[in-house]
């Protein structure tokens, strides 16, 4: 199992009109998410119904407006089309970071799917 400082969040960057968001996690590892990639692929019900992989889904604005922690385990985002309904737990965010590390942007995009962690 993995250390619970590889799901916790030390600092997080979303600058205004930036197209990239940044986690530097309490383990020290960093990852960078593009705008592109969080948006489509949302974990929101709205978008990827209750079950199954988290599908990419192209679409909606890109410009992140706002960004929220959830509790201890999820940050929200509000996107430029007033689009709420994404709630990234920390654990999706890493394994999604993990695959941008792995894959690049456009390699996780034709992955197609997700599974959900």
């Amino acid at each position: 199992m993995a250390d619970s400082a590889t799901f916790r969040p030390k600092a997080v960057h979303a600058p205004h009109g930036a197209a990239v968001l940044s986690v530097t996690w309490a383990d020290g590892h960093k990852s960078s998410y593009p705008h592109r990639i969080l948006r489509g692929f949302c974990p929101c019900a709205g978008c990827q119904g209750h079950g199954g992989e988290i599908r990419f889904i192209e679409g909606g604005s890109l410009e992140l407006r706002e960004l929220e922690q959830i509790g201890n385990y999820a940050l929200g985002l509000t996107w430029g089309d007033s689009h709420t309904g994404g709630i990234y737990s920390f654990r999706y965010l890493r394994r999604l970071g993990d695959l941008l590390d792995e894959h690049g942007a456009g390699g996780v995009e034709q992955l197609g799917a997700l599974p959900r962690t």
